[in-house]
């Protein structure tokens, strides 16, 4: 180990800090430092540049945050990796993955264009799964986007992250609402917004029921399609889940769930309902695959390629806001 690989110029404006960075990766870009190499100790650095061990430490958790640097507890630091190219090295925590989910990934990787190193884990609603995640990766990111869902102890698990580091994706509850820049969606405001955009179509249908199964589905759905029933006197009904004898010529099913939605087009097509007339559909959340099931549903859905495209622009300048992302109405024939 050269212990003169790590150059500080004290007379230099530039930050002490950022000089350590700068001396590492610029080592590792011309090759004496490979992947496995062994830095010098925070002590040494410090001792030989007359610098607090809080300037070094700084400078290694920023290179050890980009995927540079490993620590290996009561031996040291190592270079981990030798792709220096990236200034940002994101995680991504999301609930789960789907086909809009998808969507909302594909926008983000192609407006961050290369400039981050991205990883993507998830915690499929599980608290414990959720919480492992956040306390394994303390330090290995610049930045954590998350998605909370509904998990009732998220804000305690986040708060474990450098508050500048965080950013909240889709789903905002009140505990961490403004402490942490997002991209988010109101789910009241929208499915109400989105029926009431149907309601010349929607007031062919005797009934309107919404196929609510609770737990991992936003409370928003529920609150939002009462309060459409209640302010435009639809007879409404609530439901947790869909069996053939919930099924009935004349009503219209507002649906969160795909397997929901696939169960009532294929009993619909087997008893000769035709969807869009006998029975309308709006199922939440629009991906490729709506637009030809059933030959297309419509559905209310927040833009999820618009919301990828906005945490990528807002990673990337640093905004600190907290952005309601836009939601539509998408009409087509099951309506």
């Amino acid at each position: 180990m050269n212990r003169d690989i790590i150059k500080v110029n004290k007379a230099s404006a530039h930050a002490k800090y950022r000089q350590i960075i700068d001396s590492v990766i610029s080592m590792v870009r011309k090759g004496f430092l490979k992947r496995g190499d062994k830095l010098p100790s925070v002590n040494d650095i410090a001792q030989r540049n007359s610098l607090s061990r809080d300037t070094v430490l700084l400078a290694y958790n920023e290179l050890k945050s980009r995927g540079v640097l490993k620590s290996v507890p009561g031996k040291g630091y190592y270079i981990e990796s030798t792709d220096v190219n990236h200034d940002l090295r994101i995680l991504l925590l999301f609930d789960e993955f789907n086909g809009f989910k998808e969507d909302l990934y594909n926008a983000f990787i192609t407006t961050i264009a290369g400039r981050a190193q991205i990883d993507i884990f998830f915690h499929h609603f599980n608290e414990e799964v959720f919480d492992s995640i956040i306390t394994n990766q303390l330090g290995n990111y610049t930045n954590y986007v998350i998605m909370p869902a509904l998990l009732p102890n998220a804000h305690l698990s986040i708060k474990k992250l450098p508050l500048d580091k965080v950013f909240i994706l889709d789903q905002l509850p009140v505990s961490l609402k403004g402490n942490y820049p997002s991209i988010y969606q109101s789910f009241d405001e929208d499915i109400y917004n989105g029926l009431r955009q149907g309601l010349g179509l929607l007031k062919k249908y005797k009934q309107l029921i919404l196929v609510y199964p609770g737990g991992k589905e936003p409370r928003g759905f529920f609150n939002g399609f009462k309060k459409f029933c209640e302010d435009f006197n639809f007879k409404n009904d609530v439901i947790s889940g869909l069996t053939e004898s919930d099924v009935f010529r004349g009503h219209a099913y507002i649906m969160p769930n795909d397997r929901d939605l696939v169960f009532l087009v294929k009993y619909c097509r087997r008893v000769n309902y035709k969807v869009g007339v006998d029975v309308g559909i709006i199922s939440l959340n629009d991906y490729g695959l709506k637009e030809i099931i059933a030959d297309g549903i419509t559905t209310i859905s927040t833009d999820f390629k618009a919301m990828g495209e906005s945490l990528a622009k807002m990673i990337i300048s640093k905004d600190k806001e907290e952005v309601k992302n836009p939601s539509k109405l998408i009409i087509r024939r099951s309506l």
